[in-house]
């Protein structure tokens, strides 16, 4: 697990060619077809040598929650085991790696009409006064919930409009559908220090994605009859914001520095996701020796099991 631009990825495929590991992708942008520059999705040569389960499974104008990820991954992890392999789970949506250890409440699904009516809502008022409709009706998830972020905000009303029912409410109700148990991880958070040099990998990478064409990407995308700027896949960092430039709302170097920022603000989120969560090494991937520590914890942790 790690904030964006830290190196799993690059980690992942070492310890790959050194365990009998198949990799189980945990980003919810990756499961896109089509979402390949800005999602920085390793390369068919890559994925060819080392395949990535649950990448490229849905088409963007499908919605892929949560609970879809639960269950596509307990099954992967189930098929990776019973051929005699180990599943190493990689990415850095941090809520799906939270769902598959601890359950998560089941909730409505999406519903598109439900969600056009609240982004016309919010294109007449603006998401900081959804946020405050948002805390009439459920106090405890708008005190989670930042008053511009747009997504949350909208599925927090949306399961409110269909149910009746306060997500916060639904997140208090007993869990269910817990893929499996959390005993059987073990669990590594990449903590890039310092911070400085995580900026500088982000700018890196997303200098990289331009020169690549994720412009045109995102320009390709938008041409999709069905496709919309307000489909989850199309909120994913830097889509959005490019979308909104060929939309018209402000220049490419605005963009751009939308997308820097929100980047930043995206790593910042994960690593607080990570102080959070129990029973995790904490590791720099910017050290010299981090891809030892993590080989002398994931032999220790086979040796064991084989003598079992």
């Amino acid at each position: 697990m790690g904030p964006t631009a830290s190196g799993k990825t690059q980690l992942a495929l070492e310890l790959v060619d050194r365990f009998p590991l198949d990799i189980i992708s945990v980003d919810s942008a990756l499961v896109y077809r089509g979402m390949d520059i800005g999602t920085a999705k390793p390369d068919p040569e890559t994925l060819h040598r080392y395949p990535h389960r649950l990448v490229d499974i849905r088409d963007p104008e499908q919605n892929y929650s949560a609970g879809d990820f639960v269950r596509d991954a307990t099954d992967e992890i189930r098929s990776i085991t019973s051929a005699g392999r180990v599943p190493l789970l990689v990415g850095g949506t941090m809520m799906y790696f939270r769902a598959l250890m601890r359950g998560i409440a089941g909730l409505p699904g999406a519903d598109r009409l439900i969600r056009a009516e609240l982004d016309a809502e919010a294109a007449l008022l603006g998401w900081p006064a959804m946020h405050g409709k948002l805390e009439a009706v459920d106090s405890q998830a708008a005190a989670r919930i930042s008053a511009n972020d747009s997504q949350r905000i909208q599925r927090a009303l949306e399961v409110y409009r269909i149910s009746g029912r306060p997500l916060s409410e639904w997140h208090a109700a007993q869990r269910s559908g817990a893929g499996v148990s959390p005993a059987g991880f073990i669990k590594f958070a990449l903590f890039p220090e310092p911070r400085t040099l995580l900026h500088s990998r982000i700018e890196a990478r997303l200098a990289t994605m331009l020169a690549n064409g994720f412009l045109d990407e995102v320009r390709g995308l938008r041409e999709r009859p069905g496709l919309t700027s307000g489909d989850p896949s199309m909120r994913a960092v830097g889509y959005r914001q490019l979308w909104s430039h060929l939309d018209g709302e402000f220049g490419l170097d605005a963009a751009v520095e939308r997308v820097r920022v929100a980047t930043r603000q995206l790593a910042k989120r994960q690593l607080t996701w990570l102080r959070s969560e129990p029973e995790t090494e904490a590791l720099n991937p910017l050290e010299p020796r981090v891809f030892d520590t993590i080989v002398t914890s994931v032999q220790r942790r086979l040796d064991a099991s084989r003598a079992e």
